[in-house]
């Protein structure tokens, strides 16, 4: 698990005077994002896409699936993934992480990631009248699949008013 800080660069098709985006604004926009897009490759090579509920944890971006989900499917085959959070506007930051996912199965890392997910979705997971009440229980038991993504590259985009391209690398994951 890394919860090193990655290199931070900026990238060439950035306005001139942009300045890359600190890793710190960018997990910012992640810890504060409700929704997140998986995007996935199915067996037979084509893509597949699913909005979800994710929360960074255990080093990483930790999501939620069903044994016989598509996204669970295509991981099995292919474990490459990206999760990618931001606005639907012309302004703000989008940050996309890159990596590779595995299940997390320890007992004590199930819980650590549940307890991230209920600070950050609150009554949703915790009430029970909320929409995914009972889904910590069932992360905990085992009988709901936990994946992190160890990210390897990640990307922030900054928008109007200055555009900017920053990309991310962990030392322990370049590429």
């Amino acid at each position: 698990m890394s919860d090193c800080e990655p290199d931070v660069v900026l990238g060439p098709f950035s306005s001139p005077d942009a300045q890359a985006t600190p890793w710190a604004s960018a997990l910012a926009v992640v810890g504060a994002a409700e929704v997140f897009w998986l995007s996935t490759v199915r067996p037979d090579g084509r893509p597949h896409v699913t909005p979800l509920l994710a929360a960074w944890s255990l080093g990483g971006l930790c999501f939620t699936t069903g044994d016989r989900e598509r996204k669970a499917l295509n991981l099995e085959h292919n474990p490459h993934c990206l999760l990618t959070t931001g606005t639907n506007a012309l302004t703000g930051v989008d940050v996309v992480i890159e990596g590779v996912a595995s299940r997390v199965n320890e007992r004590c890392e199930r819980e650590q990631a549940v307890a991230d997910f209920e600070r950050k979705y609150g009554t949703h997971l915790t009430d029970p009248d909320g929409a995914w009440y009972g889904l910590g229980e069932a992360v905990i038991a085992g009988d709901t699949r936990l994946y992190r993504v160890a990210p390897t590259v990640g990307f922030a985009f900054g928008k109007l008013p200055k555009s900017s391209q920053t990309r991310y690398t962990w030392p322990s994951r370049r590429r």
